[in-house]
């Protein structure tokens, strides 16, 4: 039976990750807690709106209402990246080479590792930012579709329309394949390469946690009372087949999935704090932790391959052995 390691913390977890192999929980209002020889707090944004977890740099993306972009690093080093001044910063994200991208109302930003800035204007308000794993290239979602920018090229964006709001973005690891999650319940996709439309509906809640399986051939989603995961292993990605259905608990919707990092398995959150693992090819599961007090977040699964860490709404967050 795999062993939990409890956190209880006050206030709404936006993002548990692993940080040189430290659990790091960021809260909404910019502390962030890390289990490392006891509990250890440090201030980045004052008032957090967004993180990312920038695995290849070992670091965590805040931005927030103060309107400065930080990088959270292991052992609780903060460095100031950015400022937009008074606005807010509503969307950060990582790419190659060291880059980040964030976002203030119409205008997304992307600064490189030698420190200098890109503006990018756009006639509505940017709701999600997103790199390719593939070149220089980063998507927004807005009002109506995405945008796909070269920042380190001159030339005309390349849009993406598809009516309604965009809230959400990511590309395929292979990047092939671009699907945002929408205010409606649904994704909508682009087969990039000649930008056929996929269309993934049917889900009775919003899409908040979307999640790649090792190598791209699977698409892991919450947004229903159970984890939706689309296959996208052709050439056309989930056109006209059926996504698989894990971890199916009655109208406890999932809030949140963690593709393990090299198993075609996944980690379930519900709404009501429980996690599962679910295997694709049986559908098999095992239990990881009982029910708690709030939504399950957050989760990243650490590079060996035998933790998870966890955040909820309601802060009871943790640490999960599955070795144990």
């Amino acid at each position: 039976m795999p062993t939990v390691a409890p956190l209880d913390l006050e206030g709404h977890c936006v993002a548990a990750v692993f940080l040189n192999d430290v659990p790091h929980f960021a809260l909404a209002d910019g502390a962030i807690n890390r289990l490392d020889n006891g509990q250890k707090t440090i201030q980045a944004n004052d008032g957090l709106l967004a993180a990312f977890h920038d695995a290849a740099n070992d670091r965590l993306i805040t931005g927030g209402e103060d309107g400065k972009v930080f990088a959270v690093k292991a052992g609780g080093e903060v460095s100031e990246l950015a400022s937009v001044g008074k606005k807010w910063v509503t969307s950060v994200t990582a790419g190659p080479q060291g880059a980040i991208a964030y976002a203030s109302g119409k205008t997304a930003f992307v600064r490189f590792a030698d420190g200098r800035i890109k503006e990018f204007a756009h006639p509505r308000s940017v709701e999600g930012l997103a790199f390719s794993p593939k070149g220089m290239r980063f998507g927004v979602a807005r009002y109506n579709g995405a945008t796909l920018h070269f920042p380190a090229a001159e030339g005309k964006p390349v849009e993406l329309e598809w009516a309604g709001a965009h809230t959400g973005i990511t590309f395929s690891p292979d990047g092939a394949f671009l699907v945002t999650t929408m205010q409606e319940n649904a994704l909508h996709g682009w087969k990039l390469a000649d930008g056929k439309h996929m269309r993934m509906s049917g889900y009775p809640g919003k899409v908040k946690s979307l999640s790649w399986s090792v190598k791209g051939k699977w698409l892991a989603s919450s947004g229903a009372p159970a984890a939706i995961v689309w296959p996208f292993a052709s050439k056309d990605g989930p056109m006209g087949k059926a996504p698989l259905e894990l971890g199916t608990r009655g109208n406890t919707m999932v809030t949140c999935v963690a593709c393990h990092p090299s198993q075609d398995v996944t980690a379930i959150g519900y709404e009501d704090g429980m996690v599962i693992a679910a295997r694709f090819a049986d559908a098999k599961e095992v239990l990881l932790r009982r029910p708690g007090k709030g939504a399950i977040t957050s989760m990243t699964w650490d590079k060996e391959e035998r933790r998870v860490v966890f955040g909820s709404t309601a802060g009871d967050c943790g640490v999960i052995d599955i070795t144990a």
